[in-house]
């Protein structure tokens, strides 16, 4: 059976971005910004977005990911009744909400790692953080040292082996079902997460809520390791993402295909009845607008992103081809903020107004078209410049054809099933098919997604 998350075209936003947050939290005032988020709620439904990713979200000292309270929003956004309707809007418009689950680390101003610094060894929760040593010091000078997520004694790591903190979460996740009714959660770096303490997270999410997802962020590895009956229904699939811009821009359409062979072949391919979470770009990444060299590789690019093995997310402005890159070791430039209006409401502001026209017509396929939402990938055609593959689902089929070249590509393949013609669903015109094999002509940096007809 499809699960609601192998239909989804998510689509994904960082709040406090968006928003134009402040950049530290007074830990006094409230800014009721939710408000502002709601009014992106019917243009996620226009792009054919059927769920968000928002995060991070709960109260924070700085970029939202050194977490002070996991039961409060961050008081820069508003409050949690403000998040209560937005997600019950969400919910109105057919959107289901996935939020950041940040469970490797808390923030220093966090009541746990607050009471360490104040009991020391008397402290209840000494046992919570990883590596404290009574008999060293830090750079807060705390008299103490513990383990900072990759090195950052911002972020004190959590002891995900002691079972106190593992039903701390587990509590929180809870929480967040029971006072927000979320759909699911992504796991802020997935990747150094403990194996066990995942699984038992699984366990216990599989009893809060019908159909509810975890989506772990990794970026490296086998991603089979995390994405498995026994712990998360997927992963950021980065080996894509780098694919998608990289193979563009290169004229190499050999890497994109070895990795969709590599993760969905239904022969070899290490991911078996699972889609990873596939994107362009994101919160800690630059725009696709900038890391391609050929803006007209946009297209191509994005027709890729929909049809492939995966759920497709679009990161919030990406849409409009909004440029943004990360500079002097910040991610503000990724991070920006955005007026909704400045580009619904002035077309001059959105300047590629064909991408998002392109984004609404491929999310509407894919919710149309079962193939590609469970289809097994078939690769029929590749050189170069030109790839075509098949999305097959019993007798039916879906073929993509992509042409990263200047000049028009003339294509000859054999299609995976019988048919007798083929509509390009992005133009509604049909092509004739003889004795099995498509003789079709690609325009210039292009593509064409095409649905047998019987």
């Amino acid at each position: 059976m499809i699960k609601w998350y192998d239909k989804a075209v998510f689509y994904h936003i960082y709040p406090l971005g968006l928003c134009g947050a402040e950049k530290l939290n007074d830990g006094v005032t409230t800014t009721h910004r939710m408000k502002e988020l709601e009014e992106w709620i019917p243009h996620m439904e226009q792009l054919g977005c059927n769920a968000l990713y928002i995060g991070p979200l709960f109260e924070s000292v700085g970029h939202g990911y050194e977490t002070t309270d996991y039961r409060l929003v961050d008081r820069r956004l508003g409050d949690n009744v403000d998040f209560i309707y937005f997600v019950k809007q969400c919910h109105e418009h057919g959107i289901k909400v996935v939020v950041d689950g940040v469970f490797n680390h808390t923030g220093r101003e966090f009541f746990a790692f607050k009471d360490l610094r104040e009991k020391r060894e008397n402290s209840q929760y000494r046992d919570w953080y990883c590596n404290v040593n009574f008999g060293s010091n830090t750079e807060y000078n705390d008299g103490f040292s513990y383990e900072g997520w990759r090195g950052y004694q911002l972020l004190a790591k959590f002891n995900q082996k002691n079972p106190e903190v593992r039903q701390y979460i587990f509590d929180v996740i809870q929480f967040w079902v029971d006072e927000f009714d979320i759909d699911g959660i992504r796991l802020d770096c997935a990747d150094v997460l403990d194996f066990e303490f995942m699984k038992e997270m699984r366990s216990f999410c599989n009893t809060v809520k019908e159909d509810f997802w975890l989506m772990g962020e990794v970026i490296h590895g086998d991603y089979s390791r995390w994405v498995n009956d026994e712990m998360l229904h997927s992963v950021t699939d980065y080996e894509l993402h780098k694919g998608l811009y990289s193979g563009h821009n290169d004229h190499n359409y050999f890497e994109i295909a070895h990795t969709a062979k590599r993760l969905f072949d239904p022969d070899g391919g290490i991911i078996k009845n699972a889609n990873l979470y596939s994107f362009v770009d994101n919160h800690d990444v630059d725009r696709i607008y900038n890391k391609l060299t050929n803006k007209e590789h946009l297209i191509p690019v994005y027709i890729l992103l929909y049809t492939l093995p995966g759920v497709p997310s679009i990161y919030y402005g990406s849409e409009f081809g909004i440029e943004g890159k990360k500079e002097n070791n910040s991610d503000d430039g990724v991070r920006p903020r955005i007026v909704l209006s400045d580009y619904t409401k002035s077309p001059s502001k959105n300047t590629c107004e064909s991408l998002t026209k392109l984004l609404i017509s491929l999310a509407a396929i894919r919710k149309e078209n079962q193939t590609l939402q469970q289809g097994e990938y078939k690769e029929l055609l590749l050189t170069n410049r030109q790839y075509a593959f098949a999305r097959v689902d019993k007798e039916e089929a879906t073929v993509i054809i992509v042409n990263n070249d200047d000049n028009e590509a003339t294509i000859n393949v054999s299609l995976p099933v019988s048919c007798g013609e083929v509509c390009n669903l992005l133009t509604d015109v049909k092509y004739p098919v003889e004795n099995g094999k498509l003789d079709i002509k690609v325009p210039p940096n292009n593509g064409m997604v095409l649905q047998c007809v019987k």
